[in-house]
């Protein structure tokens, strides 16, 4: 079978235009940014959270004055009970962290007890940039 200039001229022009279609769909499929976990929505205050969540049991309870009183005094109650608790807790929690430190070095050489300082001011450092938030305990 013979093939005729213009057949084969169809034929290149749809192999070109096929490329070119998934040179287009392969450029945009590796081309679409990417999400990025680090752009976090900031975290909202306690207090507000807590002005929200109060004024929404006012709301949708229908609290009198004298409830809603009652229920901010209750909620600031228990706020101060917590913070101290809190605050009798770090020293301790202080102490066991100081100790996985002692130990975490004991087994390390002199050069990674180096390396293991840089990595925990590294840490300390991203700390403070979180508002006081680490990775947590035990890491």
């Amino acid at each position: 079978m013979k093939l005729s200039r213009w057949t084969i001229a169809l034929y290149v022009g749809l192999v070109f235009a096929s490329g070119v279609v998934l040179g287009v769909f392969g450029h945009s499929l590796y081309s679409v940014t990417s999400v990025s976990s680090k752009t976090t929505a900031p975290q909202p205050k306690p207090e507000d959270v807590r002005k929200k969540w109060v004024g929404e049991m006012q709301t949708r309870l229908k609290l009198t004055d004298e409830q809603f009183s009652k229920v901010n005094s209750i909620y600031d109650e228990t706020r101060a009970r917590f913070h101290e608790v809190r605050h009798r807790m770090d020293p301790e929690m202080e102490k066991i962290g100081k100790e996985q430190r002692e130990k975490v070095k004991s087994v390390l050489t002199p050069e990674q007890q180096t390396e293991y300082e840089k990595m925990l001011k590294e840490r300390e450092q991203q700390k403070q940039q979180n508002g006081g938030r680490g990775p947590g305990p035990g890491i």
